[in-house]
């Protein structure tokens, strides 16, 4: 069972973000880089899946050349071998923009399986695993917390709002969105951590399938949100607080 699994690099979550000039984006020195989250948790149920059922698995990135640091990360838990797109300015593309320029590298490959985390830590768009079974004309679900493979189709776990599950079946191949707490994510091991210098890492300069650059959308203005802190005190009788909470909720604060 051959396997892909796209991760991204995000800035780590106790990074000291800083504005760029121009407010488009982050400063990018001086800070950590990881994993990005829910994609831990799709490539850690790649390899069981290939534990199970056997194949490989590819780690699949998109971004400059730290992303190759990320990559090392999965091959060193298990993934077989790594495909790097180049891109110093990858965060400037829109989900759509992202996901051709994933998709004319894994229609290079031949997979039964594409996994993606839920959404990423940092732009949480959470569109990338729909928009790449759309570009691929591939069957694909979202939410999945279990994965039952036999006979070339799988039974799918889907996690639903207020406690509520769903259990839906598809063919292989097709794409599925991961969700955090699947599973317990693997450290990489000193063993896995040397056996990953001596795997491939393949490296395809984003233009080079021939995808269109152009965005849909534009990230105009990213900013700290500012901390404000308002105490009000609701005179009156019980009954009349509680009226006067009411309509703060609704009117001013818009939570009813």
């Amino acid at each position: 069972m051959n396997i892909i699994v796209c991760i991204k690099q995000v800035p780590a979550k106790d990074a000291p973000l800083q504005i760029a000039e121009g407010g488009a984006w982050i400063r990018e020195t001086d800070i950590g880089f990881e994993m990005n989250e829910p994609d831990s948790y799709a490539l850690e149920e790649a390899l069981r899946l290939k534990e199970k059922h056997g194949g490989e698995v590819v780690a699949l990135s998109m971004g400059p050349e730290r992303v190759k640091q990320t990559i090392k990360e999965a091959l060193a838990k298990g993934a077989d071998r790594g495909i790097h797109i180049a891109d110093d300015r990858f965060f400037a593309l829109d989900p759509l923009g992202a996901a051709r320029s994933l998709a004319a590298a894994i229609q290079k490959e031949k997979f039964d399986l594409l996994l993606t985390g839920l959404q990423s830590d940092d732009h949480g768009f959470g569109q990338t695993g729909v928009l790449l079974a759309g570009l691929l004309g591939l069957p694909h679900a979202t939410i999945i917390m279990q994965i039952d493979v036999a006979d070339g189709r799988m039974k799918l776990k889907r996690e639903l709002e207020a406690g509520w599950f769903q259990w839906v079946e598809l063919p292989l191949p097709a794409v599925l969105s991961i969700q955090s707490g699947i599973n317990k994510v693997r450290y990489a091991t000193l063993k896995g951590i040397l056996a990953a210098k001596k795997k491939e890492i393949a490296t395809i300069p984003r233009e080079s399938p021939g995808v269109a650059a152009e965005p849909t959308q534009r990230l105009e203005r990213i900013y700290v949100p500012q901390k404000m802190k308002k105490t009000e005190f609701l005179s009156g009788t019980p009954r009349e607080a509680a009226t006067k909470l009411l309509e703060k909720l609704k009117f001013e604060a818009r939570v009813l």
